[in-house]
């Protein structure tokens, strides 16, 4: 160690030893500015911090420390609180039962549950013969698996259909790309065979081979789909290979695992191609329906007929069926009638019934058929006004009883039975809070705020009964507003930290989710984007005029797309804020969407737009947040990012911070924390991901003047 690096150890020690001295004397990282220039479409664009994208051999080194001496900042600002982070962390694990069991799940001859147990990270995955899981078979012990690595995480968990093989995917870094491996459950072996990238499995009947979904090395676009035949030598035969950058594939396999599919999907259309089971030998997958721009569906398979969920002539969507002798677009009838008023989610069909996921003014619901008797549908009953409920893993076919999930804002996750013949629900499992929770101390409710162009907009809130709504309450308002992705109003034990302190909790389901329906996500997407952070500022403005909180109260959060949220809303209107929580956020627009070899970038064209062009350029300019920092006064803000995201890029978020701290005109504080062994979704294992919680709720907690 030099002399000069040995003495910045010894004073960084001791500014960590003392946060008080820290947040008054340490002043931020300062990054370097390297001038790039664009010029595009008759601008011109200056960008001085690049560079901190460029983490080759040379340059690596400077941009880890960099990102370290942020760490250091924002552990050194936040000093003073760390005992409270740490209340916090403790408060929150005691409202988890840290050794339990998930409610198992039947497939096949056998009943699959997870258990985690106390001081361990993850779970461990088991199988038994009995629901009571009274000869547990142990299949991966995800503990003894991670011992080693900072992140490590499981996917595509896919047993064979004799139950004698298990597939199983591995990501050690965070970057979400999955290598699968097969273990041999009868002798408890894993078999060679590694197959790099996969995004999706299904097994063929007699478990001889598997059909698999591969992304591309560096795109990260899923775009080919192979047959491999297990302890096969040779090279896997390409099934299908998607040459559209705008698409992506994946594979799948009808309920009944009598039909395999190959969905194609972009964000505004998609096709599918089929090929039965009992042809997976030797066959060729067949086209459904061509693909065409603007038609959306998705096909399924049952007793004999196709099943599509399509928007063809149905903004909202319908389903149609037609027979697999001749499945021809021009043979589908009607089987669920287009309603304006009520977006079909999806549909799950079992072997004399079907459940459809159906969406309407803003909430979720099921509706039960009866598929063999015709019996009138009917929507499964829903206790409260304002909630979340949705299918859980329900992989037989053959059977008359299934399983929702059901939750609100003040209810704990719910896992209930409901009987398809009787029609009657019954509770089998809810999240046990071991250190008390009391709900009747709590309300949940939903309002309507009025955007500017004269839309109301609904919000949803958690607080604690009797809060009085004259402006002094702090808030943390949370929204998304991308991809139709609807955000619902569900139940966490950590947010009880932010309420049972007096601060309501708050969801704005803005425009670009589909809370509303398919309208909804319309209205918030390419030329229509603006919408999207138009409604969170109204939002922002209506909660603050009638008396939830006020601008020195309020705080903001989202995260990746909405982090472009927070960004945009920031620039637009950062007097309303006390302070923003800004996560893993897709800032840096512009160049990220100029950029091809980016993961995510072609097939988002279609999302954002292509800056390539001059149209949706000067479009999406207008509300980028990094080329749209002004030397204005912003609130305080915690930025987030990971350093081995492949969603959302660190840089997007370490340059967002290096132009904020450049241009801003206020002592306000901008921290940046970069998580240095995980990707997009933060840390892997479960006490680390509660610790994380645990800081970004005292970092809100503290902005508002709470700090025990």
């Amino acid at each position: 160690m030099n002399r000069s690096s040995f003495f910045t150890a010894v004073l960084m020690a001791a500014l960590l030893s003392n946060p008080l001295m820290a947040q008054v004397n340490m002043k931020p990282p300062s990054a370097k500015k390297v001038p790039k220039v664009l010029k595009i479409h008759g601008y011109e664009l200056v960008d001085n911090y690049a560079w901190l994208r460029d983490r080759n051999e040379k340059k690596a080194p400077e941009i880890i420390k960099y990102l370290e001496d942020e760490n250091a900042y924002t552990e050194a600002h936040m000093g003073k609180h760390k005992g409270f982070v740490e209340d916090l962390y403790k408060e929150m694990l005691g409202r988890i039962k840290q050794t339990d069991i998930s409610v198992p799940y039947k497939l096949g001859e056998y009943w699959y549950f997870n258990k985690t147990q106390e001081g361990k990270q993850y779970p461990s995955y088991y199988r038994s013969r009995s629901k009571d899981g009274a000869d547990a078979e142990l299949l991966l012990d995800q503990n003894k698996m991670a011992e080693g690595f900072k992140y490590f995480a499981i996917s595509s968990f896919e047993p064979s259909d004799d139950g004698m093989m298990l597939a199983f995917a591995t990501d050690t870094t965070g970057y979400r790309q999955y290598t699968l491996q097969i273990k041999d459950l009868k002798t408890g072996k894993i078999l060679p065979d590694r197959l790099e990238r996969v995004t999706s499995v299904e097994w063929s009947p007699d478990g001889k081979f598997l059909f698999y979904s591969q992304e591309d090395a560096v795109s990260k676009r899923t775009d080919k789909i192979f047959k491999h035949k297990i302890g096969g030598k040779g090279e896997d035969e390409l099934i299908f290979d998607e040459k559209d950058v705008y698409f992506n594939v994946g594979v799948g396999r009808s309920r009944d695992k009598k039909m395999y599919f190959i969905g194609s999907f972009a964000k505004t259309s998609a096709e599918y191609h089929y090929l039965p089971a009992n042809a997976v030998e030797d066959g060729k997958f067949s086209v459904l329906a061509p693909r065409r721009e603007g038609h959306e569906y998705e096909a399924d398979f049952n007793n004999g007929e196709f099943f599509i969920r399509t928007n063809k002539d149905a903004e909202n969507f319908k389903v149609m069926r037609v027979s697999q002798a001749d499945p021809s677009e021009e043979y589908w009838k009607d089987f669920i009638p287009h309603n304006p008023e009520v977006k079909i989610e999806g549909i799950n069909f079992f072997k004399d019934f079907a459940v459809v996921s159906e969406l309407e003014n803003g909430l979720e619901y099921l509706r039960v058929m009866d598929m063999k008797t015709r019996r009138a549908s009917a929507r499964i009953e829903t206790p409260e006004s304002v909630y979340t409920m949705g299918m859980s893993f329900n992989p037989e076919y053959d059977t008359s009883v299934i399983r929702y999930g059901y939750s609100s804002m003040i209810t704990p996750q719910s896992t209930y039975e409901f009987d398809l013949r009787t029609r009657k629900s019954s509770l089998i499992k809810q999240q046990e809070i071991p250190s008390g929770y009391d709900k009747t101390k709590y309300e949940t409710t939903r309002v309507w705020a009025e955007a500017r162009d004269g839309v109301k907009v609904p919000i949803s809130l958690m607080m604690r009964k009797g809060t009085k709504l004259d402006g002094k309450s702090p808030m943390l308002l949370y929204a998304y507003g991308s991809y139709g992705a609807s955000m619902t109003p569900n139940f966490s034990t950590s947010r009880i930290s932010l309420v049972d302190r007096g601060m309501i909790y708050a969801i704005t389901h803005i425009r670009g989710g589909s809370e509303l329906g398919e309208r909804w996500r319309q209205e918030g997407r390419m030329f229509k984007k603006m919408n999207t952070f138009n409604d969170f500022v109204d939002s922002s403005r209506w909660l603050i005029n009638n008396k939830y909180t006020s601008a020195d109260r309020l705080v903001i959060q989202g995260g990746s797309a909405g982090g472009l949220l927070m960004g945009a809303v920031l620039n637009q209107a950062p007097d309303l804020y006390k302070a923003a929580i800004v996560e893993v956020p897709f800032v840096d627009v512009m160049n990220t969407m100029l950029d091809e070899t980016l993961p995510l970038t072609t097939e988002e064209w279609i999302e954002w737009g292509n800056p390539n062009e001059k149209k949706a350029w000067d479009y999406m300019i207008q509300y980028s947040p990094y080329e749209n920092i002004k030397a204005m006064d912003y609130p305080n803000m915690l930025v987030e990012i990971s350093l081995n995201d492949s969603q959302v890029p660190y840089w997007e978020g370490a340059k967002y911070v290096a132009r904020l701290r450049e241009l801003k005109t206020d002592d306000n504080i901008i921290l940046l924390k970069t998580n240095m062994g995980a990707g997009h979704g933060g840390s892997s294992g479960r006490y680390d991901r509660l610790k994380e919680t645990a800081f970004t709720y005292g970092y809100a907690l503290t902005q508002v003047g709470i700090t025990d």
